[in-house]
């Protein structure tokens, strides 16, 4: 699109095949680092002087989801350079920020284009925006639209006044259903070089023979952290709210444990015996403790945590989890040699 600032990237409301299939994609952690736009200035369906300018992250999902939020609407969208995070992740960062924010303005001729002074920021950026910086920098107006881009035609529409259901973040079991692929490739991808560690570790403990130790130890060791991921990454965040305690390491500590019982009643179900002590209580030690890290991963899409908050968590949480990992691949070996 031409205009007094050059020729603007003109894009559509609309998303092509091609752009959701990218979107599935990095859910699933396949190019998700890639999935990016380059930042500047956009020009939504045929906007003018007067329409209003939004800002948005250059990860291509924050891009999206703001363009396919205005169906038949106009405007200029102003991309930030997060490095391919997302508006809410990328606030905290610093890296959806007041500096970026004024520069963005600056270079991307958006003065050359717009007859007013006025930004519409999402909700979610507004920790790494100091709008009275803003104000002073560029002479441009910080205005905060709705946490849900889906809002932005009617808080428009309303001269820019946010309902109170506009200014609230849920995170529904639908919400929180959408972090659980990248999650649990992350974890699944960690794990594919765990579990060889466990065959071979378990091939020379135990009574039996080579194989069938792999077979009777490694398989189930296998096994164990294949219910510990699926645990920490998919029941955790669906059970979220009904979990007990505040701190996400407790929560997951709370899963973790219902988990290993379950895990070693059906392991005894299947082999026809139960476990000595020194391996039922690894199972315990090892399945609560990678359950309750995984659990903390989700502190940064949760409404529930502060920056703050987290940290100061971490800082006990972390020590523990190390200490249970250490101990709980102690008593399992020790119960293979000791078997």
């Amino acid at each position: 699109m031409d205009t007094f600032a050059g020729k603007i990237p003109k894009v559509s409301s609309d998303l092509t095949f091609t752009d959701r299939f990218g979107t599935y994609k990095a859910r699933w952690k396949i190019g998700r680092m890639k999935f990016v736009v380059d930042p500047g200035l956009y020009a939504l369906n045929d906007p003018d002087a007067a329409s209003p300018v939004l800002v948005t992250a250059n990860y291509k999902m924050s891009f999206d989801s703001l363009r396919s939020a205005l169906p038949g609407s106009s405007a200029w969208l102003l991309v930030l350079d997060t490095q391919g995070i997302n508006v809410w992740c990328a606030a905290g960062k610093g890296t959806f920020g007041t500096d970026e924010l004024v520069n963005r303005i600056e270079t991307s001729g958006l003065t050359k284009v717009v007859s007013h002074k006025q930004l519409i920021l999402p909700q979610l950026g507004a920790p790494g925006i100091a709008a009275h910086r803003v104000k002073k920098l560029s002479g441009f107006k910080v205005v905060y639209g709705p946490v849900d881009s889906s809002d932005l035609p009617e808080f428009i529409a309303s001269g820019l006044e946010a309902t109170p259901e506009m200014r609230t973040k849920t995170f529904t079991l639908r919400e929180r259903a959408a972090v659980i692929p990248v999650e649990l490739v992350s974890a699944s991808t960690t794990a594919l070089y765990i579990i060889p560690v466990l065959l071979i570790l378990s091939a020379f403990g135990g009574p039996y023979g080579y194989w069938t130790n792999i077979t009777h130890y490694g398989l189930a060791a296998s096994a164990g952290l294949v219910a510990a991921i699926i645990a920490g990454t998919v029941l955790f965040p669906l059970l979220l709210p009904w979990l007990p305690g505040r701190a996400f390491s407790l929560k997951g500590f709370a899963i973790g444990i219902a988990t290993s019982l379950v895990f070693i009643a059906l392991k005894a179900t299947i082999t026809g015996e139960w476990p000595n002590t020194l391996e039922a209580g690894a199972w315990i030690l090892l399945i609560t403790v990678v359950v309750s890290y995984l659990g903390m991963n989700f502190t940064g899409c949760s409404t529930y945590t502060s920056l703050s908050g987290v940290k100061k968590e971490m800082k006990w949480a972390v020590p523990f989890q190390i200490a249970g990992i250490v101990a709980g691949i102690a008593l399992w070996v020790s119960s293979g040699f000791l078997a």
